[in-house]
């Protein structure tokens, strides 16, 4: 891959990691009500399963949505649906650092499953490799997913620390409330284009 290639994957990577979609309002959200250190693994379970998905469409399964392409359809349906549910959810949030012992951020494992049903992370993927990687060569699909993987982190690690910073200013319960309620109606916005 040549040096435009490679600064213009790199920017791709950069702009498509730093804007909201639902990986980085969750990651406000889970900052505001748990703090940094308690979602460390919901951080880097997002980053790493984002690079298992890259591998994944680079080595064939964005094959599988070209010859069936109805799956892709279902795919979408499922994803919306459970994109809803966690708004619904963040809106239902009202405090932070409640109920220690029954309120936690998402687990690696779950973080990382969560990208299969991600539609932005699925439009990321499918782009970087459609473009990047287009011979669905191992050697370019590597590399994709180690640049993402490399400036995704540093992204959404902003969105996780402006959450944890954010929660420092928000004591008051009504103020967290609406602060959920936008988020929730932003994260409802960001599944809008995939359904219209």
């Amino acid at each position: 891959m040549n040096i435009e290639l490679l600064s213009a994957l790199a920017l791709f990577a950069f702009v498509s990691s730093i804007s909201p979609g639902p990986n980085n309002l969750i990651l406000l959200s889970s900052g505001i009500s748990f703090g940094t250190r308690r979602c460390l693994s919901l951080l880097f379970g997002i980053n790493l399963g984002f690079m298992v998905m890259i591998l994944a469409i680079g080595l064939g399964i964005g094959e599988v949505f070209k010859h069936v392409p109805v799956l892709y359809d279902w795919l979408k349906w499922i994803s919306t649906i459970y994109l809803l549910f966690l708004a619904y959810k963040i809106a239902c949030s009202s405090a932070i650092n409640t109920d220690q012992s029954q309120a936690k951020p998402m687990t690696f494992l779950q973080a990382a499953l969560f990208q299969w049903v991600n539609p932005k992370a699925w439009s990321m993927a499918l782009s970087a490799i459609a473009v990047y990687a287009p011979s669905f060569k191992l050697e370019s699909t590597l590399l994709v997913a180690m640049i993402f993987t490399l400036i995704n982190l540093p992204c959404i690690l902003s969105w996780l620390l402006a959450g944890d910073k954010l929660s420092e200013t928000l004591k008051n319960k009504r103020k967290v409330q609406l602060l959920n309620y936008f988020l929730a109606l932003l994260l409802v916005m960001s599944v809008l284009p995939t359904i219209l």
